[in-house]
């Protein structure tokens, strides 16, 4: 009986490993939307949305899904909320321009901001927001008129032909007035020209405090669940000075929109993704430029972290916040780059492309691979090694003393640009003694130590054997240019004097500006080529799949479908929905301590608040830039408000997976009830659920 058993132990595990094999590859298979579901409005996807949920949309509700929504200044999306202008948009894309608006002994961080009535909302100069008004695809008008052109000349050539065709619709009625602007997807395969209305009159009628609208804190950021009120009403004027009516466009409220399975509708402007780069081009983000990017951006965000504690400040403090924003999607970036499916995917879609490609056009793929090979020595230099602020003035003056020297071996008659850059070279010297200095040169040559390739040792000349601690401190306590005095002796001297000088300061700029710039040359040499094949991989993939995949995102309006859906997460499964009773239990459960807490008008809450809708979640496909968007359903009514993706979402800067990627928004509901129950914004309250009261009746 033993031998049988031992045949039918290894038949099992056959089976089981061809199972495994048969999963894997069916994983690893690529998708139908990897490319994403940003739809553009010129090319919604009407079929798509008719197949997946049965809604047959006309132009006229797309129309109106357009007018509604709103571009917030330039940094993120918002939309018109109530007939008589209001605007709802997060907190997080207010938080950095109300400033201004607080009044002496007023911090909105601490109490936030409620205006009772229109005579106080608050007016912020230099903010708008932007109405897409006109959308046009003006493809084949400019393909007319590129046919005959050279590929040399065509760049040049397009431009003029784009600024003619700008011209002649900005002579038409319906776009006079109108800002234009034309968009290139697919890498020229597509251009649309928009035109926008802008609002400059933009006033601040409700914003909340920190602590309930940044609940969580950076250790909350990008997860789920959720318990953020990461929302700001302002409202739009028109010239006259009246509340702009909006009364043709704009979501109404509805509180009790939000349900497992619910189609829904994303209406922003996403920013930036990066999907149609190719396999060799996420390899090279994978082992060069996103962890050069991270490990930068983490040296940087410690280092304010210390100023923080002894200088806290609201602008401080903002930075920090961008910074920690970034970490974490630029984490999760790398986190999905060395993902074996995800990874496996888009080669197995760069493949199918490939294979639909006619043979003579396929070497596009293996020449991108090329060209990013031959800039791997230089990566290091091109991200890490520059004159960048937050690499401290050390760094800074090592640049200006070697353009200086520079100079004055070229022209040492030209006076003016010396003496500009003397001016420049000794405004640098008093901060060089500043502790803080040592400590961001020392992490300034961690970092291009720790990334140096070894065909481009830029850090091992300048280290010699020695560690990063005591190169730094001898540059800094030995140069000559850390006492005016003796700085502005050294700038006297010629140049056959200056090229005797072995000032560590001079001598550290005579490595770092020819490698930077050496690196900046050669990826600049490369782009043309890089660009062309670009071009030509998008082309190929426009070729094959059409307009059934959306361009990459390009921070302009556009809509993405999905349904609202939990998913499994660590072992367990989140729900669709989270509620007040969270964020209480989570202030509770931190011991009252930031960033969960609460602040004194949220004690003592009644039922009713608890129990009600605070933040959801949905499949659409967002990325930054649609932060502020409103979340609709088919009625066109805004259920909710965007304002993060969850950890697994981060990868959606190359690839969109539905599987687990999940938008995060605030719940209609939950907006209302924090307005009823702790603001008492009454006419708030009214001004948005007039339409859902009169829907009720």
């Amino acid at each position: 009986m033993k031998p049988l058993k031992n045949t039918i132990s290894l038949l099992v595990l056959f089976c089981v490993s061809l199972s495994q094999i048969h999963g894997q590859q069916a994983i690893d298979l690529p998708k139908r939307f990897d490319y994403g579901k940003m739809w553009t409005f010129e090319h919604p996807p009407k079929a798509w949305f008719k197949e997946a949920y049965n809604y047959d949309l006309d132009d006229a509700w797309f129309n109106k899904a357009r007018k509604s929504a709103l571009r917030f200044a330039n940094w993120c999306s918002a939309s018109f909320v109530s007939p008589d202008g209001l605007i709802m948009t997060n907190h997080h894309c207010s938080r950095g321009v109300v400033g201004e608006l607080m009044q002496e002994g007023e911090n909105f961080d601490k109490t936030g901001f409620y205006a009772p009535t229109r005579g106080e909302e608050r007016r912020k100069k230099d903010l708008f927001v932007e109405q897409l008004i006109q959308v046009a695809d003006i493809t084949s008008l400019v393909e007319d008129k590129l046919k005959g052109v050279s590929e040399a000349d065509r760049p040049k050539k397009t431009k003029e032909v784009i600024d003619q065709i700008k011209e002649q619709y900005a002579a038409k009625k319906e776009w006079a007035g109108l800002r234009l602007q034309v968009v290139t997807y697919y890498s020229g395969g597509q251009y649309s020209l928009y035109g926008y209305k802008r609002y400059n009159d933009i006033r601040l009628v409700m914003i909340p405090e920190l602590a309930p609208a940044y609940f969580g804190g950076d250790y909350d950021n990008f997860t789920y669940p959720r318990y953020n009120l990461d929302c700001t009403f302002w409202r739009a004027y028109d010239e006259n000075g009246n509340p702009l009516n909006t009364s043709q466009n704009y979501f109404p409220f509805n509180p009790d929109g939000v349900h497992e399975g619910t189609p829904t509708f994303v209406i922003g402007n996403p920013g930036r993704t990066e999907r149609y780069r190719t396999y060799a081009q996420l390899e090279y983000d994978r082992d060069y430029r996103y962890p050069m990017t991270l490990t930068f951006l983490k040296n940087r965000y410690d280092l304010m972290a210390k100023e923080y504690e002894k200088h806290p400040s609201h602008q401080l403090q903002e930075r920090m916040f961008g910074l920690s924003n970034s970490i974490k999607a630029i984490g999760g970036i790398v986190d999905g780059l060395h993902n074996p499916h995800l990874m496996a995917r888009k080669l197995n879609m760069e493949k199918d492309i490939k294979m639909h490609t006619p043979s003579d056009k396929q070497h596009i793929w293996s020449d991108i691979k090329e060209e990013y090979k031959k800039l791997e020595p230089y990566a290091t230099a091109i991200q890490l090694v520059g004159d960048n602020p937050l690499r401290g003035n050390a760094v800074h003056m090592a640049f200006l003393l070697n353009r200086y020297e520079m100079a004055l071996k070229k022209a040492p008659q030209d006076s003016a640009n010396l003496a500009g850059l003397k001016e420049a070279i000794l405004g640098v010297v008093p901060t060089l003694k500043n502790a803080e200095e040592k400590e961001k040169l020392e992490i300034y040559l961690k970092e291009i130590h720790q990334f140096e390739h070894p065909k481009n040792p830029i850090a091992s000349k300048i280290l010699e054997g020695k560690d990063e601690q005591a190169v730094a401190n001898n540059i800094l306590e030995n140069t000559q240019f850390n006492d005016l005095t003796t700085a502005q002796e050294v700038l006297e001297k010629s140049s056959d004097a200056w090229s005797n000088t072995h000032d560590p300061l001079i001598q550290l700029g005579r490595i770092i500006a020819p490698a930077y710039d050496e690196s900046l040359d050669k990826f600049r040499s490369s782009g043309p080529k890089r660009r062309a094949l670009e071009v030509q991989v998008a082309n190929a993939v426009f070729q094959v799949k059409g307009q059934d995949l959306p361009p990459d995102a390009t921070f302009t309006l556009r809509i993405a479908d999905g349904v609202v859906k939990s998913y499994s997460y660590n072992g367990t499964k989140a729900p669709y929905k989270t509620t007040y009773f969270g964020m209480y239990d989570r202030h509770y459960s931190f011991d009252k301590k930031a960033p969960w807490n609460i602040t004194e008008k949220w004690q003592n809450p009644p039922m009713e608040l608890l129990r009600s809708p605070l933040d959801f979640v949905t499949t659409n496909d967002i990325i930054g830039g649609n932060s502020g968007s409103p979340m609709i359903n088919v009625h066109q009514e805004a259920i909710g408000l965007i304002f993060d993706g969850n950890i697994e979402s981060l990868p959606g800067n190359f690839i969109y997976d539905d599987e687990s990627n999940r938008t995060v928004a605030v719940h209609a509901g939950g907006i209302i009830a924090a307005l009823k129950y702790v603001y008492h914004a009454d006419p708030l309250v009214k001004e948005l659920l007039e339409h859902y009261s009169m829907k009720k009746k």
